[in-house]
Formats: C-alpha cells, structure tokens, sequence
C-alpha cells in the first residue's frame, strides 16, 4: 500500500484594530523541499485577529484537500490559541470561533492532522499573505496571486529541508501528550514543585503562587516600581502579535492542564527569571521604569543582590546570564556574575515599560493628575501613558526577545535579570493568561520566577516569586 502524501499548511491572520479591517493568508508546503504548492489570501473585512487566523487555517486546510484529498497534514502557525483548541488542549466558547472549528476539523479526517506552534519569524510567508490581503482590501480590492510577494520575502526554509527535523515535528503532538500525562502522574504521586533548571532550592524555599493585587501588596502592579491595588476597571481588550488570545476569546482559552517534566521533548531552555534588588525608589511604589531616571540599587538592593547571588552559586545550574540594559539589573547581574564566574550580555527588549509622564509617581499622583489616561490603561492593554509604552507593545517586544533567547540558549538554564513588566509578561504569555492577568501576581524585588521553554513550542511555568533567599 502507498503511503499517504505528507503536506504541511501554514496559516496565519490579522486585523488592524481588533476587531478591525481583517486578513489571512494560507501556504502549502513540500515538506522535504519546502517549495510552496499553493496559496490563499483573502480581505474579509471588519474582523479580529483570531477569527481571521481560523479563516486562515480553513483556507490553507481547503488548498491542501484541493491538491491531495488523502494526504496527512501538519498545520504550523504562530498562533498558540487555534493550535491548542484544534489540538482540542483548550476549550472553545467563543460564538465565532466555534464553526469556524467545526469547519476546519471537517476538512480532513481529525487523525490526519496534526498542529504544532511556531514562533512568528518561522510564519513569515502567511504572514505576508495576510498582510497582503490587508492592504488589498484597504485599496477596495482582493488579493490576487499574481501580484503577491510572500514566497519571495518569506526567505529559505532550512527546516523543511531536514527530513530528521521533520520527523521530530512530526512527533511533537505525541511528546506532548506524553508530557502532560507524565505531569498528571506526578502531581497524583504528590510530588514536590519542580525548581529551576531542576537545582535543589535553599531550605524553606517554595514557589509563591499567584497573589491578588490588594492595598497592601507590594509590587501588584506592573511597574518596578509601581504602587500596589491597581486593579483592571474592566477587562482587557485584545490586541495582536505577542498579546494573542487577549480577549474575549483568550479568556475561554483555558489549557486542560499544565506542563512539566517531558524528557521526550529534549532539554528545555529555562529561564530563569530575577527581578533586581531595590531602589530608593522601590519602597516608596513609585512607578519606575525606562523612560524616566535610572536609578542604582540601594544598601537594601545589594544586601538583596548578595543573598540572591550565593542562593544561585548553591544551585549550580546557571549557565549564562542576560540583564536589562537599566542600571538596576547591571549592578545586580555584576554581583551575581562575579559569584558565579559568569559574563553578562545586554539585551535591551529586557528592559522595563517606558512609563512616560508617569515616571517617578505613585499610584494616588497619577490617579489625582491623569484620571482619565489612568483609567484607561488599567482597563486595555493598548492603552498607554503619556509618552510612554502601552503593555501591549511591551509584550510584543519582550515576545521577540523570548524567541530571540530560547533560539541561542536551547537546552540551557540562562538567568535573566530583568524587572517587573518582562517577567510577568513571560509568565503570562507561557500561561496563555489574559493582560489584566498582568495586575494579579505578586514579584518581589529580588524574588526568582523560572519558566521552561521546550522545543515543540510549549511553556512550563515553574516557580514564581521565590523570596526564600532574602530570609
């Protein structure tokens, strides 16, 4: 009997306002060759990012039927929340998306497909497609085949060229439901939290879930700095790139489990995740970020470095480390580099939100001078202050420095010193929780979070807000 023929679909969508004018954009590839086989791209009006990303999927599942209607197919796209839903992982609630699935998984028979997550520079081609189709619809036309570019800006496609690294691919679904089942047992056997990089923590230590932003809880809000009790006036609405799932429809995305230890999945790279010590700044709730002064540790912050610093030297399992470009992160970073004989690099999408007129403020200053300004940015992530970066930007630039990382480190334990906004933001986004998720975690100065990154695209969240070191 002949095998069936192997395709790989790659689909991606967009829209300029969420909801707002919509595209998407389809490719079928040869998986040995990468050649495209076939294209789809459409202007479909007034729509939001992940409606016109399920039409994209629908689009390129359809084209590949058209070309072999006995084929197997693997669906690649940057987008975690139909990946994971057509993966049936999360939940579907949403009135719009739910034929729009229904659609797609009547294409091809459910066992011929399988999906897999890909960051966004690997979905380049649909990506142009749909940016394509975008423009088009903006001249009052469609997308016409023979006009388009996408093949050409999409660039060469290494991976498809390795039949190895197709194969694994093709295995990541399996590994996954690997990993989660190895996680279920685990957490029936009781097992202990599984600490950074698998290191042994200090006596006492245990992860700090999740605190509720309240009147008297420090570091609630999402700068440095920043005052706690600011609590999100509604929810937030969805934006695109890094901030994917966002609304409405991110938040009846909930995963059906966690992640954890998944051998299958090869060594993850893990991050782990240190706010620097304080500033003068930080017990006062001033909000501080990149856009204002740059402050230097204070006697508390070093004393916070210092102990931080031996607790990771016990550890052992830090094995580069990458800091904030602000002074703060430098000085703490130094201190913990020179325990562990380590260099730092600098990567400036570490660095903290860029919070504009607000800089230097607390929370009741900034609810007295900008009421208005205030009010919106707790309720949208879009939403900025004067002068400033909105949270959404921030997530997009902390997603690219993420996929920029785990490419150079893959299967290493890197230690990123960083603030508050880039580490919530990462747990947020290995969690596939919502923006005002953002105001409703705790990070101490000085505290350590860690999240693994495995090579089929998923994330384990494990520990955050560790301040056992500083007792």
């Amino acid at each position: 009997m002949t095998a069936a023929r192997e395709l790989i679909v790659e689909a991606d969508g967009g829209s300029r306002g969420n909801p707002g004018p919509a595209g998407y954009g389809a490719v079928v590839l040869d998986p040995v060759s990468g050649e495209p086989l076939a294209e789809a791209a459409e202007y479909i009006g007034v729509a939001t990012n992940n409606v016109a990303e399920y039409k994209g999927l629908v689009a390129g599942l359809k084209a590949a039927r058209e070309l072999a209607p006995d084929a197997t197919v693997r669906v690649r796209m940057d987008s975690k929340l139909v990946v994971e839903q057509m993966s049936g992982r999360w939940r579907i609630k949403h009135p719009d998306m739910k034929p729009l699935a229904a659609e797609a998984a009547r294409i091809f028979p459910p066992s011929r497909v399988t999906y897999e997550w890909i960051p966004r520079e690997r979905n380049k081609h649909a990506d142009r497609l749909a940016n394509e189709a975008m423009d088009a619809g903006k001249r009052g036309r469609q997308w016409q085949p023979s006009t388009s570019t996408a093949a050409l800006d999409a660039g060469a496609r290494p991976d498809a060229l390795d039949a190895a690294a197709a194969r694994v691919v093709g295995d990541a679904a399996a590994g996954a439901a690997r990993a989660r089942a190895a996680l279920a047992a685990t957490t029936t056997g009781g097992s202990a939290p599984t600490t950074p990089a698998g290191g042994t923590p200090p006596a006492g230590a245990a992860p700090a879930g999740p605190a509720t932003a309240g009147p008297a809880s420090a570091g609630a809000a999402p700068g440095d700095s920043a005052p706690a009790g600011a609590t999100p006036a509604g929810p937030a609405t969805g934006g695109s790139g890094a901030d994917e799932g966002a609304g409405a429809a991110g938040r009846d995305a909930a995963p059906s489990t966690g992640w954890g230890s998944a051998a299958d999945l090869g060594a993850p790279a893990t991050f782990v995740l240190l706010r620097h010590g304080e500033t003068a700044l930080t017990p006062e709730k001033r909000f501080s970020g990149s856009g204002g002064t740059d402050p230097d540790l204070s006697p508390a912050g070093r004393r916070q470095a210092d102990a931080v610093a031996a607790a990771l030297a016990a550890r052992g399992t830090v094995q580069e480390i990458v800091s904030s470009p602000l002074a703060r992160c430098r000085q703490t970073a130094a201190v913990v580099a020179a325990r562990l004989g380590l260099d730092v690099r600098i990567d400036d999408g570490l660095r903290e939100t860029d919070f504009g007129a607000w800089e230097g403020l607390t929370f009741a200053e900034v609810r007295e001078r900008y009421p208005d300004e205030l009010d919106a940015w707790l309720a949208s992530p879009k939403a900025a202050p004067s002068g400033g970066e909105s949270f959404a930007a921030v997530a997009r630039r902390v997603a690219a420095a993420r996929d920029r990382l785990t490419a150079r480190h893959a299967g290493r334990t890197v230690l990123l010193v960083t603030h508050v906004t880039p580490i919530k933001t990462l747990v947020r986004l290995a969690l596939g929780a919502p923006p005002e998720s953002l105001f409703r975690m705790e990070l101490s100065a000085a505290s350590i979070s860690a999240v693994a990154y495995y090579r089929d695209g998923n994330a384990s969240v494990r520990l955050l807000n560790d301040t056992s070191h500083l007792r």
